[in-house]
């Protein structure tokens, strides 16, 4: 299995590392319009694949990585050998002219920025401070497995209704956006230079129904919420999964929490894990946890 090159808020590799079995080979093709770090992906392996995203650059990293890996791989090295909190606030300030100085620029302000965040300024400008890990270079990367995984494969900025219009019979949606609730107070997460509002889930929600009844396979991330639950009350499975959350400043809101994997179809996970409609154990009504936690 190829491990996700990207720290991503809302990264599911502990997903699949714990519910592998609920990711089922489809004939048809994988689409994911919420891309991230693409940890289903890699997992799946899928033969044909429309990956999509919002996020310009993050694409742009996809591309280049499946364009020229080994050169990708010489050209971090360099980052490593010149990391430092100096270096890192003046790269951050850079903006170069080529997609490929952009994308290695991109994973090098990933991999040493504070929790692997995205956020941008008014101005599209990444603002994030720098963090403590200083390994610019993991043991785990292999680009040019990345890059063969990636290969045939359509990778599109696009946004997430018109990628999931493309999903019909025989094929595989997976859906994972960033989590907002209905009141709309809390838990807003920052999507490129956007906020995903509440709308936005009531949209999603409609199009993956429109998917499933064109004979998709669909599932769905989302946070534990009641405004969830009601959202996709009618047609849909849900079930209950721990994960960790470390993404928070607050080290009392660090820890185990949950959240709904909703599908259209039998998952095969254990009764335990399935929802009775009840809140999440310990959680005042309204509550959501601190959105998404980077792998």
């Amino acid at each position: 299995m190829i491990l996700p090159f990207l720290k991503w808020p809302g990264g599911k590799r502990w997903l699949v590392q714990s519910f592998q079995s609920a990711f089922v080979p489809v004939p048809g093709t994988y689409y994911e319009p919420f891309l991230g770090a693409g940890a289903v992906f890699f997992m799946t392996g899928p033969e044909r694949a429309y990956l999509s995203d919002s996020n310009r650059d993050l694409i742009n990293v996809y591309k280049q990585i499946r364009k020229c890996p080994h050169k990708f791989a010489d050209e971090l090295a360099i980052y490593h050998s010149k990391h430092s909190k100096a270096f890192y606030y003046r790269e951050r300030e850079q903006v170069h002219g080529s997609n490929f100085k952009k994308a290695v620029q991109f994973l090098y302000l990933n991999r040493t920025c504070f929790n692997g965040i995205y956020r941008v300024n008014l101005e599209g400008r990444f603002n994030v401070p720098i963090g403590t890990k200083t390994s610019v270079i993991l043991p785990s990367d292999d680009f040019v497995s990345i890059a063969k995984a990636l290969r045939g494969k359509t990778l599109e900025v696009s946004n997430y209704s018109d990628t999931i219009e493309k999903a019909g019979k025989n094929d595989f949606v997976y859906a994972d956006p960033p989590y907002t609730v209905k009141h709309n107070l809390n838990g807003f997460v920052k999507y490129n230079d956007r906020l995903f509002q509440w709308a936005d889930q009531e949209h999603l929600c409609l199009a993956l129904t429109a998917a499933s009844e064109r004979g998709a396979k669909v599932i769905v991330s989302n946070a534990n919420h009641d405004s969830i639950r009601h959202l996709y009350s009618v047609g849909w499975r849900r079930y209950v999964v721990p994960r960790s959350t470390v993404i928070s400043a607050d080290s009392e809101r660090r820890g185990g929490t949950t959240e709904l994997l909703i599908s259209n179809f039998d998952l095969g996970l254990p009764d335990t894990f399935r929802d009775n409609g009840a809140h999440p154990p310990g959680r005042p009504n309204g509550f959501i946890s601190a959105p998404h936690q980077a792998i």
